[in-house]
């Protein structure tokens, strides 16, 4: 399942996610995919946005790569905010830009 969210659509602030259920899909490469191919679709159909952000946690480190494979940037790191298991982890935010992912030759 792929996922935006507008975190501000006044200011054309933009977040999308995804989730696969199924953890035999898992580091199968769907999820790199399904994410190429919404993204594509987000920026050929939402006119003037310039960016979009996608937020993960530390404790998902295959996500984070995911991002980064795509051409994403790490725009911050909110340590310690996410609980889990008895453990804190860190929020992740990665960003990209109409014109960066333009020149990464996904679309």
């Amino acid at each position: 399942m792929v996922s935006k969210d507008w975190i501000d659509k006044q200011t054309r602030w933009l977040e999308i996610g995804i989730v696969i259920y199924d953890s035999r899909k898992w580091s199968g490469g769907y999820g790199t995919t399904a994410l190429q191919i919404w993204i594509n679709h987000i920026f050929q159909n939402t006119d003037k946005l310039e960016h979009i952000g996608l937020t993960t946690w530390s404790g998902n480190p295959s996500m984070m790569r995911v991002a980064e494979k795509l051409g994403f940037q790490k725009e911050a790191q909110i340590r310690k905010v996410r609980y889990y298991n008895g453990k804190y982890y860190d929020s992740m935010k990665y960003g990209i830009l109409r014109d960066e992912w333009k020149n990464v030759g996904k679309n």
